[in-house]
């Protein structure tokens, strides 16, 4: 790690020249010519629907007010630190009780920081919230160079938790931030107070994949198992050109506001809805997504987060455990199956499951997260 260990104090002020650029970008969209019979507006079955991006692009140039994001997002206190020769945001939410717990919240792709804007409010009775951006992410740009895959972010993370004066902590992460969640128990036991990570049931479509196929399913288990992977195959474009591509994506998804729109907004329909599926500003709070779509254009971020995929697929890191270290896991829009694959030998101490929410639920369902949290972590205080 670098010796400069400073923490410089950061406030969100987006030129007023890149909001008007945005806006114009979206007036002069070139949008694709309408395919005959691909009019309706929630039928995401080849991607997402022209009509539906056209009606939030819409929103998003005419309607939705970044300077009011703003300054919801600075109401807490923010900084930067170079860890490593790589510039880290940091939110920092103190708790006014003194002896709160410090946490630790790791997001992923396509979230930010805004992901737990409004889980935030509801954690800091008990807890002094910490939330790093991903190298690449957000305010962590732009990257210092290759190379910042899990293992070295997770590195980073600890670090940053030790400039801030917390020698012990929890962590939570969903996502990418999962993975950092659970290296930060196996590298720093003596640290990690416990780790939780949020999830859905559509992770039991990396099953034979990314984790291992269970044994002793009947033949309606298989055939559920089967289908979710089904599911999930089709929705793995994005995956394989960050993976392998992501050079290739990035100029599009910083030249045109509309394509990162599209990138980021069908996750948020494909990966939330509690079961049912919505449009994406039915799952979340349109102006909450807005926001962090927001965030990735005016940072560039869409070509640099999609490094971080070719970095972790490269890297040939495996999923990290603590044993030692008492493991908690919420899973929204769940499936009978998923504990199976995720935990067959019931090891985590702290298993919830809710029928509600989906993959990003400190956007989808915040007091449900954070409840869980609490129990959690309270037991363990």
């Amino acid at each position: 790690m670098n010796q400069n260990t400073a923490l410089t104090p950061f406030r969100i002020d987006i030129p007023q020249a890149d909001v008007d650029d945005l806006r114009s970008r979206l007036a002069q969209t070139r949008w694709p010519i309408p395919v005959p019979g691909r009019d309706d507006r929630s039928d995401f079955s080849r991607g997402i629907p022209l009509t539906y991006l056209k009606e939030l692009a819409e929103y998003w140039r005419n309607e939705f007010d970044w300077r009011a994001q703003e300054a919801r997002l600075n109401e807490h206190e923010q900084l930067t630190t170079v860890v490593d020769g790589q510039t880290f945001h940091v939110v920092h939410a103190r708790s006014a009780n003194p002896d709160a717990t410090p946490l630790i919240l790791c997001h992923g792709w396509p979230g930010s920081f805004v992901e737990y804007q409004r889980l935030i409010p509801l954690l800091t009775d008990d807890f002094h919230v910490v939330v790093p951006s991903l190298p690449g992410f957000g305010f962590s740009t732009p990257l210092s160079g290759t190379g910042w895959e899990l293992a070295r972010t997770t590195e980073a993370y600890a670090e940053i938790m030790t400039r801030l004066g917390y020698e012990r902590f929890a962590a939570h992460g969903t996502d990418i931030g999962s993975g950092v969640t659970g290296r930060l128990a196996a590298l720093y036991p003596e640290r990690v107070i416990g780790t939780h990570v949020g999830c859905d049931g559509r992770l039991l479509g990396f099953a034979g994949d990314k984790l291992p196929y269970p044994d002793g399913l009947s033949d309606d288990e298989t055939a559920q198992l089967e289908a979710v992977r089904a599911e999930v195959a089709a929705d793995r474009g994005y995956l394989e050109m960050q993976n392998h591509r992501p050079d290739t994506i990035g100029p599009a998804l910083t030249d045109s506001p509309a394509g990162q729109l599209a990138w980021i907004a069908e996750k948020f329909r494909t990966k939330t809805g509690g079961g049912v599926y919505r449009t994406p500003d039915e799952s979340v709070d349109r102006d909450q997504l807005l926001t962090n779509v927001s965030l990735y254009w005016f940072t560039r971020a869409g070509a640099s987060s999609a490094q971080f995929y070719y970095e972790g697929e490269h890297a040939g890191l495996g999923w990290a455990v603590a044993a030692d270290v008492p493991s908690g896991w919420a899973v929204f829009d769940t499936h009978p199956l998923l504990r199976r694959v995720m935990d067959p030998w019931n090891a985590a101490s702290h298993w919830s499951e809710f029928t509600e929410g989906g993959h990003f639920p400190a956007m989808e369902e915040p007091k449900l997260l954070a409840d869980d949290l609490r129990t959690f972590f309270g037991d363990l205080a």
